[in-house]
């Protein structure tokens, strides 16, 4: 299979450079036709968008999102984790924002891991990770929860518009979650 990410290859089959290598290469076709847009840092729309890291959401074309619209925050699942509460703190203190959207996603890496993760983990490199998997079983409920944390949480100055969902990586369609 072919993806955007294939490495070239040279004769005979053989690869040619590495992945980031590649990536660099694009990077100097982008910069030769970039002129500077002008923006702040401040997202358009005042929004910050909390995601997984999957590489099957296509966030900015699954919302409409142009550049400059949103701060994108994306870990594994999703997961509102502190390191996320940080960014959103920033975000909201610093760069304006006032509304959060929270997306996880149906078939999550996340729903086939357990804490395990962390013991096995330990046993190969000799060291337990300081950090939690949060693996989860119900995509529903984690999202809730991830709208709990941000709720509650004392660093955020914005908490009346947060909205979770879960987008079908099938269908692209984004479902609204119940908080209650």
């Amino acid at each position: 299979m072919t993806t955007s990410a294939s490495v070239p290859a040279g004769p005979e089959g053989a690869i040619v450079g590495t992945v980031t290598d590649r990536l660099v290469d694009a990077n100097e076709q982008y910069a030769a036709a970039f002129t500077d847009p002008g923006m702040d840092a401040r997202p358009v729309l005042r929004v910050a968008v909390v995601a997984c890291m999957d590489a099957r959401l296509d966030l900015h074309a699954a919302l409409g999102l142009e550049l400059g619209d949103c701060h994108t925050i994306r870990n594994a699942g999703g997961v509102v984790t502190d390191d996320v509460i940080r960014s959103l703190t920033i975000s909201q203190r610093a760069l304006g924002t006032r509304s959060v959207v929270l997306i996880h996603h149906t078939g999550c890496g996340l729903e086939s891991l357990t804490e395990e993760f962390r013991h096995d983990l330990e046993m190969e490199v000799g060291q337990r990770p300081a950090w939690a998997v949060e693996a989860f079983r119900d995509v529903d409920q984690d999202v809730r929860q991830s709208m709990q944390r941000v709720r509650t949480s004392p660093f955020l100055l914005h908490t009346d518009d947060v909205r979770g969902f879960v987008f079908d990586v099938k269908t692209g369609l984004l479902r609204e979650i119940d908080p209650a």
